[in-house]
């Protein structure tokens, strides 16, 4: 067993943390907290002359200047949504999404957990100028489900956290399509063509057996450009970019092994150093195992751990730091008696609830099988958390409106469903 430095002594207790499901749940819920204590504070106007700071970034006389919070909304969400698209296609591949038996529970309580909601709120809101935000109340945010399901009790099975898992990523699979379909604005074909194009090189290169991350992140990011000057929502170029990720090792997992047995053989057999040096014998040694363990993982997988942490700890959490800022005064709670916040808390809290929980007992009527040792309590546990949108509903907000009243009216809603469909989720898995 090899030592342990002093610092890693230190930092133990961070990775642990950091490493921990509900960890990234709770960073987002302080980011809340944090921007709605900020906004009701004296600080108020620095908060929102932070995210009006303008950035430029170019080359020549082709400058993108967007405010900070542009640059968060647009610009890092594309790589959440990235981390999204690689999750779908690893799901869609080898996961609970990978054949129609596993998946299609959690997809169809996931279209029932869409459908619904859009409805209540249109039904709301119809005729009014609101209407267009029908697609706030139908996503889940997968880091707050997740979290609050892990603090439910130990006693909840696992198959339980593997289909609220399903179905969040299938929520996002639906949501990326709405955002594509109906929330992107008036297309320009110049841009758009060269996006798909570059998005062909990509797919070439995957074919042609290229791996190389730096290959794919480069030409990703022209691809997100031309999203962004096409009028198609730039984060779509995430999802786009993660499906054209190569998803295979280059040496299957019998090979691997047997290779690093012999070359651990060569390495024990090699001229001891006795010093804190390795002899040139153990350094190519060593070289072979780097290079073998790289040809033994897909770059899919090395680039979603990689991002993991960064989309968990630093982009959502400044995703809600920058949206979540609102203000609560004596008649907040009568602000809240309008359509569009009614439209997305009854939305959230009830449609979610009725919607996951229909499409699953149509599905079992037609023969599938609830998740393994699950009871449907399980099951109604997982639609009322299913309820908590908090992430993907904020980015919606922001696509569907442009008054300030009525992105203000959203995030009432959004909050205040988040936190009633969490707390009723936990009430109901803790009996």
């Amino acid at each position: 067993m090899r030592p342990i430095s002093p610092i890693e002594k230190i930092t133990a207790p961070v990775g642990k943390f950091i490493h921990q499901e509900h960890t990234s749940g709770i960073v987002l819920l302080i980011s809340v907290v944090v921007a709605i204590i900020w906004v009701n504070s004296p600080l108020q106007h620095f908060y929102h002359s932070l995210w009006d700071i303008k950035l430029s970034l170019g080359l020549g006389g082709h400058v993108l200047n967007h405010s900070l919070h542009l640059w968060i909304n647009d610009g890092l969400m594309a790589v959440f949504f990235f981390v999204i698209g690689l999750e779908l296609k690893r799901e869609f591949m080898a996961g609970e999404l990978s054949t129609i038996k596993k998946a299609s529970l959690p997809m169809v309580a996931a279209l029932g957990g869409m459908l619904v909601p859009a409805c209540i709120y249109f039904f709301i809101n119809k005729g009014t100028t609101a209407e267009h935000g029908w697609g706030i109340p139908m996503a889940t945010d997968i880091a707050f489900a997740l979290a609050l399901l892990s603090v439910a009790g130990k006693n909840i099975p696992s198959s339980v956290k593997v289909f609220l898992s399903a179905l969040a990523v299938a929520d996002d699979l639906g949501a990326v399509l709405v955002i594509a379909i109906f929330y992107s604005s008036h297309i320009a074909l110049g841009p758009l063509t060269i996006g798909v194009c570059l998005a062909v090189i990509l797919l070439i290169g995957n074919k042609l057996g290229i791996r190389s991350t730096i290959f794919y992140l480069v030409i990703g990011f022209a691809i997100w450009v031309a999203f962004l000057l096409s009028g198609i929502h730039a984060t779509i170029a995430g999802v786009l970019v993660a499906f054209t990720i190569p998803a295979r090792t280059r040496i299957n997992e019998k090979s691997y092994a047997q290779s690093i047995r012999g070359l651990l053989l060569e390495f024990e057999n090699a001229i001891p150093n006795n010093s804190t040096l390795t002899t040139p014998e153990q350094h190519d040694t060593i070289e072979k195992i780097k290079e073998l363990s790289t040809d033994a993982e897909t770059p899919l997988q090395k680039i979603e751990f990689a991002l993991h942490p960064w989309v968990a700890f630093v982009i959502m959490p400044l995703f809600a730091l920058a949206n979540a800022g609102i203000i609560i005064g004596a008649g907040f709670f009568s602000s809240l008696v309008n359509p569009v916040s009614l439209g997305v808390a009854i939305g959230l809290v009830a449609g979610k609830f009725t919607g996951v929980l229909l499409a699953t007992w149509l599905m079992v009527k037609f023969g599938a099988q609830l998740p393994a040792q699950s009871t449907w309590k399980h099951m109604m546990g997982v639609a009322l958390l299913a309820g908590v949108g908090f992430t993907m509903s904020l980015f919606v907000s922001g696509l569907a409106f442009t008054q300030t009243e009525m992105i203000d009216q959203a995030k009432y809603g959004i909050l205040l469903a988040s936190l009633l469909a969490g707390v009723l989720g936990l009430a109901v898995l803790r009996r």
